[in-house]
């Protein structure tokens, strides 16, 4: 992938693709949760009420995440922005190595008051900690408003 007509996604275009995809997971497991629960699962004390609550909750958005992320390089959240997460070395798609780790880094740029994810509106490349630690960047067709994306190895900025 040439750097030169991409540029890095930028915070707000992140958290909008964020909120999409929050709001189609929320479409797809509300339904699932209250078929297998009912609604009285909404008023429930505790993380977990069942093995079916720990599959529809916690795996589905995880193999989805990293499904998505490895297949198509990015959720429909990013699809819809016309973003793509690629390896911050080669443009290229992630490894599944990578994708894993990039999920487990949600959690580290979370826990900290989601210090990790503002991170994003920082940094030089607009990556988060769970994009660093993964070695991703998010990027999309250059639109003039931020820094080009260069890859090791390019002679090109």
């Amino acid at each position: 992938m040439d750097g030169n007509d991409l540029e890095y996604v930028g915070f707000w275009a992140r958290v909008g693709a964020a909120l999409i995809d929050t709001v189609v997971l929320m479409l797809i497991i509300t339904p699932a949760l209250v078929a297998v629960y009912g609604w009285e699962y909404f008023f429930a004390d505790g993380w977990v009420q069942g093995p079916a609550d720990m599959l529809i909750s916690w795996v589905l958005p995880a193999v989805a995440c990293i499904w998505l992320w490895h297949k198509l390089r990015a959720t429909p959240g990013k699809m819809l922005i016309g973003a793509e997460i690629v390896d911050a070395d080669t443009g290229e798609a992630m490894t599944v190595g990578q994708s894993v780790l990039r999920y487990l880094g949600y959690f580290v740029s979370t826990i900290p008051l989601g210090l990790g994810l503002i991170w994003v509106a920082f940094d030089p490349r607009k990556q988060g900690w769970h994009d660093k630690m993964a070695n991703t960047v998010v990027v999309r067709k250059k639109g003039g408003r931020t820094q080009a994306v260069a890859f090791k190895g390019s002679d090109k900025p």
